[in-house]
């Protein structure tokens, strides 16, 4: 039996157990039947973001940022690329700091943009400024976050 890895809906936060090798089949969340997978990050705030990070068995990248930030908002469309590119090996997701100071305070965020990588719950990787799709996906591999082959 091939091994299942915990798969968080990001419309639900209902996590899912999905065996590996269906990763790229298009699973569905067995709670409200949302594709798993989206092609594009998950906005988190205080309520998911404990659920997204602490219960996934993917490793996940999360964008601090917010809206007056001129160098978060040319991220922006290079992270959408990259969450697209980069699922389902991994989950991109999103952090306004103007809607959760909480979060970014207890990440000890004092730049935007910021990235953040998590694995298991616990935090990996951090890089401050912001990158082009090819820095993301770079930055990804670079820490592990997926194989250099993907």
């Amino acid at each position: 039996m091939a091994q299942s890895i915990h798969v968080v809906c990001p419309d639900c936060s209902g996590v899912n157990r999905v065996p590996a090798d269906r990763l790229s089949g298009g699973p569905s969340c067995g709670t409200c039947r949302a594709p798993l997978f989206q092609r594009r990050p998950v906005e988190l705030g205080a309520a998911t973001f404990d659920t997204q990070i602490g219960r996934s068995g993917l490793p996940v990248i999360v964008d601090f940022w917010a809206p007056w930030c001129g160098p978060c908002r040319m991220m922006a469309p290079a992270f959408q690329l990259a969450a697209a590119q980069l699922e389902p090996l991994v989950r991109l997701a999103k952090v306004n700091t103007e809607a959760e100071p909480g979060l970014a305070g207890r990440f000890g965020i004092r730049s935007i943009p910021t990235l953040v990588a998590f694995r298991d719950g616990k935090e990996t990787a951090r890089r401050s400024g912001a990158l082009d799709l090819a820095g993301l996906i770079g930055w990804a591999r670079s820490i592990g976050a997926v194989s250099q082959s993907a």
